[in-house]
């Protein structure tokens, strides 16, 4: 199977051999910039899957970068940067870009939303491919759909319902953090009470309860939330 291939533009050294030895850990095949006034020939060269582009850069800017990798490619382009205003991520978008990391970021939240874009770009999201479902033992969700197929029994969900069941059902058995489930979940965080998660976790709980479905949601407390399917139901 073919490696996705991921290029970062980024002129503080230490961060982009960080980004890429992390990267490689998770099999993506990654290219470092070396020359930063060749950055489109560079990129066109390697012919990335998705590119991670910093806003401050030695003689142009990644606005202007993204400007002229978008007349050549429709890869995802992920903006990481330390400026966080809320001009530079409107002037990113603006730009050709997909979507926007603040410095310092979590590793973890990089590859969640580079899974993400990947999927919709190449994976099951991507257009042409079959419907995209997530099946653990007799639980199958079908993500376009809405619904949680439980053995004969079908649970409708909310689209934030929908989302959550996603993320726990592809992680389970592991553990996944609050912080990724508030990054995946809402656009800004920043906009986002403490207690939203939980009303929607909450409800989420109900609803599986309400229509008997014996798996559970476990909260582990200071690191998150684990999908534990029941013993009848794998």
């Amino acid at each position: 199977m073919e490696k996705h291939r991921i290029f970062i533009v980024e002129d503080d050294r230490k961060i982009a051999q960080l980004l890429a030895d992390t990267l490689r850990k998770y099999q993506y095949d990654v290219a470092i910039i070396d020359d930063f006034d060749r950055v489109t020939e560079e990129c066109l060269a390697f012919d990335p899957h998705l590119i991670l582009l910093d806003i401050n850069l030695p003689s142009y800017d990644g606005y202007y970068w993204c400007r002229q990798l978008r007349t050549h490619t429709t890869c995802p382009i992920i903006f990481i940067s330390a400026r966080s205003g809320d001009m530079d991520q409107v002037f990113a978008l603006e730009n050709g870009g997909d979507d926007f990391i603040t410095k310092p970021f979590h590793y973890e939240i990089v590859l969640a939303k580079i899974r993400s874009h990947l999927r919709r770009s190449f994976g099951e999201y991507a257009s042409g491919h079959s419907e995209r479902t997530i099946k653990l033992g007799a639980l199958n969700l079908y993500i376009e759909r809405m619904e949680l197929h439980v053995g004969d029994e079908i649970v409708p969900l909310q689209k934030k319902e929908c989302a959550i069941l996603e993320l726990l059902l592809e992680a389970s058995p592991k553990v996944i953090s609050r912080e990724i489930l508030l990054e995946q979940l809402w656009d800004d965080q920043t906009f986002v009470d403490e207690n939203t998660l939980n009303v929607n976790m909450t409800r989420v709980r109900k609803k599986l309860a309400d229509y008997h479905v014996k798996s559970t949601i476990e909260t582990v407390r200071g690191a998150g939330y684990r999908f534990i399917p029941a013993q009848e139901e794998l």
